[in-house]
């Protein structure tokens, strides 16, 4: 399948630090606002999103919370992905680099490996070409609560806190990245929003990683839509009212319930990949980072905005000088 959007990202368009380090809020960052149904797009603030959005709009959040899911060794750091069905885990080898971490290819099935605080991961075998399945001999989230970092590529310059990569949503802990279309707000920003009589209704989908050098499909997602958050999505649609995802975790997850046109509660591990032949069913916007060339995610967006607005919106940020990645700039696309 032919890319949704390709270009190239210039290394000065990626965000090295968090806002906060720049000086700034973290809804202090900059959002591209792109209309489908006009071809409009502007620059805004993010700060600026509930006099965008209108009364009646739901906004649909992931309240999954960012793990401490990185174990370094001497030469080598493991990425816990997410647990799976049967109580293994997806995990990734990377070779420890100056400035960070670089794909390791090494590893086989059966191997052990010696983990700090006299733990034992065991490689089962790959499930992708960068994911092994394998199992440790302790409780994995108890285990990272101890010995984790979070996960950090080397386009982040240095080591950063967990809090950092926490979102005001973030209840459930379960992600192994942060699902960053949430960090711009803040508590102040949503009470902004519901008093402009925008309706806040959460999802969780814990997000595994998204290594930056590899374009693959997404694996399968540990996810939950309760009755209330889907009976709102309805509610909304039936009424006139939109509903916005705030990231692509959270277009997974509605989409994954929305199988018979409507949302129902769900739970389970999705496998659902968003398409620009198969469209959305449950969603009107979505609010987002922007994405590394030739991202399955750009499938996604496609999907929502359009082929055609969604390659000007990205010349748009390049043009613009807006930020990548998970301490950058956003995107609306309604």
């Amino acid at each position: 399948m032919s890319p949704a959007v390709d270009f190239t990202l210039p290394a000065v368009l990626e965000a090295h630090e968090p806002p906060e380090a720049r000086g700034l809020g973290r809804d202090g960052v900059r959002m591209l606002v792109s209309r489908k149904d006009t071809g409009e797009i502007a620059h805004r603030a993010f700060r600026d999103l509930p006099g965008i959005l209108a009364p009646g709009d739901l906004l649909v959040v992931n309240n999954s919370a960012t793990m401490a899911a990185a174990v370094r060794l001497d030469r080598l750091a493991v990425h816990f992905s997410g647990e799976l069905p049967g109580g293994e885990w997806l995990v990734e080898l990377r070779s420890r680099t100056e400035r960070g971490t670089v794909p390791y290819t090494g590893g086989s099935p059966g191997e052990w490996l010696p983990l700090p605080g006299q733990a034992t991961l065991r490689l089962l075998r790959r499930e992708t070409p960068r994911l092994w399945r394998a199992e440790l001999d302790r409780d994995v989230p108890g285990y990272l609560c101890k010995h984790g970092v979070p996960i950090r590529y080397s386009y982040v310059e240095r080591d950063w806190p967990l809090d950092h990569y926490q979102t005001v949503f973030g209840v459930t802990p379960g992600s192994a990245e942060m699902p960053s279309a949430g960090r711009p707000f803040t508590a102040e920003l949503v009470t902004a929003l519901v008093a402009r009589g925008v309706v806040v209704a959460p999802i969780t989908l814990h997000t595994g990683v998204a290594s930056p050098e590899k374009d693959e499909p997404p694996y399968p997602e540990r996810f939950r839509v309760t009755e209330s958050t889907a009976r709102l999505v309805n509610l909304t649609r039936e009424g006139g009212g939109r509903v916005v995802a705030v990231g692509t975790t959270v277009v997974r997850a509605l989409e994954s319930a929305a199988r018979t046109g409507v949302v129902e509660a769900a739970e389970g591990w999705t496998s659902h990949i968003v398409t620009p032949s198969e469209g959305v069913r449950a969603v009107d916007g979505l609010i987002t980072g922007l994405h590394e060339p030739r991202s399955s995610h750009l499938m996604m967006l496609s999907a929502v905005a359009g082929r055609e607005l969604l390659s000007r919106s990205y010349q748009a940020a390049l043009d613009g000088g807006y930020l990548w990645h998970e301490f950058g700039d956003t995107h609306l696309i309604l």
